[in-house]
């Protein structure tokens, strides 16, 4: 199955969208494992427990796939289905205990760094994908990269530090870039991996 759906790896969420909505099936496959974890972690945000998220979560891709015919392209799809979950997370707990009631009210009053709840965890599970990346990458090379991320350390400071020249650490790191292309273009969609490489490719320079 993961083969038939690489040619979905690169489709934005605008065709992937109009695509389900035609019935697509490895349209709304690649939908769900692209945010299937967000909508878990969201949806136990509020109840937080395990089995009610997880049944929640397959409920909305389940209600998004029996009312596709229904869709409006061109709303954002993650938008959609963040949408959903919360109405219907909202529901539950309308009709369960005071328990789950009480949990949604203390993720309702946490502070304002929840906001950005969604914004967060997409940038923890692209960070994610660029670390395995990057532990592919040969030790020197791999070494360079994670000075450059984690320490931010010039070109100066690590050839300083690895006892070698300015221009070698800039070549490790240029070649380090492109391998980091072929591995993450596998692993991202189009607009994430471009934004991802736009940032790193900053550090080349320093």
């Amino acid at each position: 199955m993961k083969n038939k759906l690489d040619r979905y790896i690169n489709t934005d969420d605008e065709k992937l969208f109009a695509l389900i909505e035609q019935g697509d099936e490895g349209a709304f496959t690649q939908a769900y494992e692209k945010y299937h974890k967000l909508l878990y972690v969201l949806a136990y945000r509020y109840l937080m427990n395990t089995e009610m998220a997880q049944d929640a979560v397959q409920h909305v891709f389940t209600r998004l796939w029996e009312f596709r015919s229904e869709l409006r392209v061109g709303i954002s799809l993650k938008n959609y289905l963040f949408t959903m979950t919360k109405n219907h997370v909202l529901n539950l707990i309308r009709n369960e205990n005071s328990a789950v009631s009480k949990n949604y009210e203390m993720a309702q009053s946490a502070p304002a760094y929840d906001d950005n709840l969604i914004e967060n965890l997409e940038k923890k599970e692209l960070m994610s994908c660029f670390y395995k990346a990057v532990d592919r990458l040969p030790a020197q090379k791999r070494e360079i990269c994670l000075m450059k991320v984690r320490e931010e350390l010039t070109n100066q400071e690590i050839a300083e530090r690895m006892n070698l020249s300015v221009n070698t650490i800039k070549t490790h790191y240029s070649e380090a870039l492109k391998m980091l292309r072929i591995h993450l273009s596998k692993m991202l969609i189009i607009v994430t991996f471009t934004t991802l490489m736009s940032i790193l490719s900053v550090h080349l320079i320093k």
